[in-house]
């Protein structure tokens, strides 16, 4: 039974959206404000085949789709696990504010039950958490919880695609508008203070000229509102960040060699990071831990795995060739 719901079992394995030999698991959560809260955790249908798991954890305004990346871990000996977190993807219900929490640790809950699932219930020994983008933050923040003397030792490795670690933006947005929306936020959360550009979403989806194909309901090309009370979350997290966290498991950071605007088309959008700064990641890095190793990988995209050839093979040469020095195997 879950411990928030004593009268509702979670739910089994299901048919997942992505068809075929893919199946989801809804995991109930304790209800907020909005009502009932889920995570949806996604997986190949089958039992498991191996005693190591990798997680994966997305970005802001995204959803598990990228099939070719759990292709990938399974052919070096993975099964491939990927979480919605609450309110994203196949997460998101009509009550729903759009990937919205006030606070990044809500996300332990989520992160703590598909964990406990991967390795009770279905006998992994090994689990490499990947997180993407805001997913990076979360899973950075959740990995330093859980890897403190004492917890238990549920991570082994955390792998880090493109991770927000910083906000992109001047040095007065920065130092000046954060500290207002740590005010504004608890009074006003709700209130819309930004929203995403649209040309990195435009030059990914195959409708628009891009190699990949994705719902648009869960993953707009305009995004959904940013709001008060989560971007203070956001801020909050990057502050830990830049005070320096101890995790203690190896962590793998990886990024595009070059930035490129985030707010109009260029021609470069798909070959830098068209979304954060890499300076700001790198120089955030070595704080994570004591054994943190930054990879740059040249012509990549944000979201590294949708990078085009060669720089696509070049992330998965980086994350598994790194796998193998850092994490025991069988």
């Amino acid at each position: 039974m879950d411990a928030h719901h004593p009268s509702a079992p979670e739910i089994a394995w299901e048919p997942d959206i992505l068809g075929n030999d893919w199946v989801a698991r809804i995991l109930h959560l304790a209800p907020d404000e909005e009502g009932e809260v889920v995570a949806t955790l996604v997986r190949r249908s089958g039992r498991p085949s191996t005693r190591k798991a990798v997680l994966y954890v997305h970005g802001f305004v995204d959803y598990f789709f990228q099939t070719h990346m759990a292709d990938a871990f399974e052919a070096h000996g993975y099964d491939f696990y990927a979480i919605d977190l609450r309110k994203y993807g196949r997460s998101l219900r009509p009550h729903h504010t759009p990937n919205y929490v006030t606070r990044l640790s809500a996300y332990a809950e989520e992160l703590d039950k598909a964990a406990r699932i991967i390795r009770a219930e279905e006998h992994h020994d090994e689990l490499i958490v990947v997180g993407h983008s805001t997913g990076g933050l979360v899973a950075s923040l959740w990995a330093d919880a859980r890897t403190q003397p004492g917890a238990d030792p549920v991570i082994d490795a955390l792998v880090l695609n493109s991770p927000w670690f910083d906000l992109n933006e001047p040095w007065f947005t920065r130092t000046v508008v954060t500290p207002i929306i740590d005010i504004l936020g608890p009074l006003a959360p709700r209130v819309q203070v930004g929203s995403l550009a649209p040309h990195y979403g435009r030059a990914l989806h195959s409708a628009t000229g891009g190699e990949w194909d994705y719902d648009l309901a869960l993953k707009p090309h305009e995004g959904f509102p940013v709001r008060a009370g989560w971007f203070r979350a956001i801020r909050r997290g990057h502050a830990r960040i830049a005070h320096g966290l101890s995790i203690r498991c190896p962590v793998l950071v990886l990024t595009s060699d070059a930035s490129g605007d985030a707010k109009n088309w260029h021609d470069a959008i798909t070959t830098t990071d068209s979304v954060l700064d890499v300076a700001q990641i790198q120089a955030r890095a070595p704080g994570l831990g004591n054994d943190v190793t930054v990879a740059v990988i040249p012509g990549g995209a944000h979201d590294l795995t949708l990078s085009p050839e060669p720089a696509r093979s070049a992330f998965f040469a980086e994350v598994f060739g790194w796998l193998a020095e850092h994490v025991a195997t069988d």
